[in-house]
């Protein structure tokens, strides 16, 4: 049995949710990811080594090492590079401000829309009930 969908209308996706990134506006999306990432890793950096400074014991080793462990699965799980999820990657950079609009200027109004949505989600899950 073979599936067929509909063609998609203009100026749309044949996807929900799937938003086609321009030359530009990757670079403009690579510039910010990396710009939000590097600044996350010298704060663990910052982190470690204050960590590290002050082991006394062994479980201080084994509670650094934990922590590293922990923020690396963070950050993996946070920055991923993947067009069909760089919406919500900086939504959720913004939403942490680890990322201002300005940082994304060059993209188009369809992208920024979707990401202030994800920002905007965030806001209003973290606000108390």
């Amino acid at each position: 049995m073979r599936i067929s969908f509909p063609p998609a209308a203009p100026d749309s996706y044949p996807w929900e949710g799937q938003l086609r990134w321009s030359k530009s506006e990757r670079k403009v999306a690579r510039k910010a990811f990396d710009r939000a990432l590097n600044q996350e890793l010298q704060e663990v950096i910052q982190q470690a080594k204050q960590m590290a400074a002050a082991i006394k014991q062994p479980s201080d080793l084994w509670e650094l090492e934990h922590h590293l462990t922990q923020r690396r699965k963070e950050i993996d799980h946070k920055y991923e590079y993947r067009a069909s999820r760089l919406g919500s990657v900086f939504g959720t950079l913004l939403h942490e401000g680890r990322l201002a609009e300005e940082d994304l200027r060059g993209l188009r109004e369809d992208k920024l829309k979707a990401i202030r949505s994800h920002a905007e989600f965030l806001r209003t899950r973290d606000e108390p009930i």
